[in-house]
């Protein structure tokens, strides 16, 4: 492994690792609507975001045609974000990582849809374990008490996936990371203000400088992993962001006693399976273009 990726790799890792610890801050800071969380969360990063744009020294210049897709990449996120929040207010904390790590699957499902890009055979497979996977978390019964915000964790992935596929449409078309992170941000905050002005809820300090917290870590996070697809490839260190699954489940069980049970394991497996089969195939053909399947015509 060369210099290069190592760091890529211990910047994802580290990555992981912030963003759990904003899950975990989110978590203890009680029973707070998930929109007033989110405002918190997404209003630090719009800071930070700024800071970034004016240290670029470059002006704000978003293209026009491209203004829908910054709006549904917004809107999107914005769900992705509140869904989360949700879950991890009512799941355990490793179920409600796993469902959002559901999001790398759902993009290739939209960049099939959207973007016309080709589904290979193995990705088919991978994503229909991984949606197998997802419902031995998720386990959807009526005697299953936690279905509802298991659903609500399930749809945050998918809103996630969906956002970053917005993502990837801005990247080819010349957008700037730090003016999307910056649009994103703002406009969540703008789109859930009303709620929380109407809806929210007094805060005791304590719960002020967890959310607070929550916001910086999700700050760092949001960083590290640029700063790591910029040092490799998203095919060669992607599935170290799973790493946060085992963040989760360690930092689950000593903080909040969460432990999952067998089925939730095995979703845990199947899911985490099919990212590694799709991070070896695709690494695979990336350093064997020959023997990649050529396209029928």
């Amino acid at each position: 492994m060369n210099k290069n990726k190592t760091k890529a790799v211990l910047l994802i890792i580290c990555s992981a690792f912030f963003f759990t610890l904003m899950n975990i801050f989110v978590r203890l800071s009680g029973d707070l609507p998930s929109v007033q969380k989110s405002l918190f969360r997404n209003l630090v990063a719009a800071l930070v975001a700024l800071a970034v744009v004016i240290k670029d020294r470059k002006n704000i210049h978003i293209d026009k045609k491209n203004i829908p897709v910054f709006l549904l990449r917004s809107a999107f996120g914005t769900a992705g974000i509140l869904c989360n929040f949700y879950a991890v207010d009512n799941l355990l904390l490793p179920n409600a990582t796993m469902l959002n790590k559901m999001s790398p699957f759902f993009v290739l499902i939209f960049s099939f849809f959207i973007l016309k890009e080709k589904l290979r055979p193995v990705q088919i497979i991978a994503v229909a374990v991984a949606f197998a996977g997802s419902m031995l978390v998720v386990k959807p019964t009526f005697a299953n008490a936690a279905l509802f915000p298991s659903l609500i964790g399930l749809f945050g992935g998918l809103s996630a996936g969906l956002a970053y596929t917005m993502v990837r449409i801005l990247g080819t078309r010349g957008e700037r990371g730090s003016v999307i992170v910056l649009f994103f941000s703002a406009f969540s905050c703008v789109a859930v203000l009303p709620f929380v002005i109407l809806k929210g809820e007094p805060m005791a300090a304590k719960q002020v400088l967890l959310l607070v917290l929550a916001g910086v870590c999700a700050a760092v996070a949001q960083f590290a992993i640029t700063a790591a697809y910029s040092n490799a490839p998203g095919r060669e260190v992607s599935v170290y962001d799973y790493s946060q699954v085992i963040f989760a489940a360690v930092f689950g069980f000593f903080i909040f006693g969460d432990m999952p049970d067998i089925l939730s394991f095995a979703g845990y497996f199947l899911i985490i399976s099919a990212a590694l089969a799709l991070f070896i195939y695709t690494n695979h053909f990336a350093e064997n273009p020959k023997s990649r399947p050529r396209e029928r015509r």
